[in-house]
């Protein structure tokens, strides 16, 4: 059974429940009689599309931004990056992919949730949600979902595309989403990173020149809306600066928010089988 909307609200009731039931060493990772503490590492899971996702070899240079986050975040806070190209709230939920991450959700963990590109995509009925109707809806599932698990949920309006007009004015292009994902993380009284704003006031600045330089710009494509790896280490340390602005994490939890990190600390592993 697929998670889908608001049945994951319910799914997590259950998981919760379950949860419950399991002996308090193993929930918690309290030591049986006469054992020692083993404290678990709190995760920071990503919920999104392929400008954060995982990407392997036969993509390079094409990367990620959730492949970078891990520089900025310190030792003790592991990144699960569930983030899949071409995934939008909808076909996200509907093809159950929201169900693995509840089952590992802990009490303290982070859900970070990123959509925004492919529910835009009208003509697919697959991937494609109104930003005031099912999209709102399905954002409110993954906040849900996250807090039935005693999570921490997180909502951002995705990263902007490389797009400049011909004075050189870098313009928005995600419509509707960013402020429907802004109405809903203060409906639900939960952080919102605004990645958009920053991402898009980023791009301003460095101009339409210098920004191919951040996107997957190659001999044989003209990407602008995947990044290279020193576009993905700048989105990442958007998302980590606001992860600290917002509290989502602590000083403690963060690094390197301020330093020039070398591109070729991202690599890319081969693609397992499952990949899709």
């Amino acid at each position: 059974m697929t998670v889908g909307r608001r049945e994951a609200v319910v799914a997590g009731a259950g998981l919760v429940l379950a949860l419950a039931a399991r002996p308090a060493a193993a929930r918690t990772g309290e030591p049986a009689a006469g054992g020692h503490p083993s404290p678990r590492r709190r995760t920071l899971f990503l919920a999104g599309d392929s400008t954060a996702a995982q990407k392997y070899a036969d993509a390079a240079p094409e990367t990620g931004w959730g492949m970078a986050l891990p520089f900025f975040l310190h030792h003790g806070l592991t990144v699960a990056n569930h983030a899949v190209n071409g995934r939008s709230t909808k076909s996200f939920l509907d093809e159950g992919r929201l169900e693995p991450i509840a089952a590992a959700l802990r009490p303290g963990d982070v859900l970070l949730v990123q959509f925004g590109h492919n529910d835009q995509k009208t003509t697919d009925p697959l991937r494609h949600t109104d930003p005031w109707g099912s999209y709102r809806d399905n954002l409110r599932v993954f906040v849900e979902t996250a807090r039935s698990r005693g999570a921490v949920p997180v909502l951002a309006t995705s990263v902007e595309r490389r797009r400049f007009d011909a004075a050189g004015t870098a313009q928005r292009s995600l419509g509707d989403y960013p402020a429907a994902a802004r109405e809903t993380a203060s409906a639900l009284a939960t952080p919102l990173l605004d990645v958009e704003a920053l991402s898009l006031a980023l791009w301003q600045r460095l101009g339409p020149e210098a920004t191919k330089t951040y996107f997957n710009w190659t001999a044989t494509e003209q990407d602008n809306t995947h990044f290279n790896p020193p576009g993905a280490i700048e989105a990442a340390r958007l998302v980590a600066r606001e992860l600290l602005r917002t509290r989502v994490l602590a000083p403690r939890e963060t690094r390197r928010l301020d330093d020039e990190l070398p591109a070729r600390w991202i690599t890319w592993p081969p693609a397992p089988p499952s990949a899709s």
